[in-house]
């Protein structure tokens, strides 16, 4: 009886393993535009957290402070967004249990 537990409890495991991977994947095709002042600023990431683009209204080129927080306010909003979407991809994958970030199957 316990072996054919463990030998179910092993068949989830490595299909958790195998819905990790393919969200993952799914992950690193993900992109985000962040933006900032009505679209004035917009910057692209990709599921590597990585800029892809960015575009910049020529109408707030003028003031450097307020250019750079706008910068950061599209980079953050573009990063939560991946962040969400990443975390709802995980949670399908593990059946709606969280893994701290970085944690990988097998454990």
């Amino acid at each position: 009886m316990f072996k054919g537990g463990m030998a179910s409890m092993m068949q989830k495991a490595q299909k958790m393993q195998q819905d990790m991977q393919k969200a993952q994947a799914e992950i690193k095709n993900l992109t985000a535009t962040g933006d900032a002042a009505g679209g004035s600023v917009q910057i692209s990431i990709n599921g590597d957290y990585l800029a892809t683009n960015i575009n910049i209204n020529e109408a707030v080129m003028d003031d450097k402070e307020m250019l750079e927080d706008l910068i950061l306010t599209a980079i953050n909003d573009a990063v939560g967004q991946i962040s969400i979407a990443s975390s709802e991809k995980l949670k399908g994958a593990t059946g709606g249990m969280d893994l701290p970030p970085g944690m990988n199957l097998p454990f």
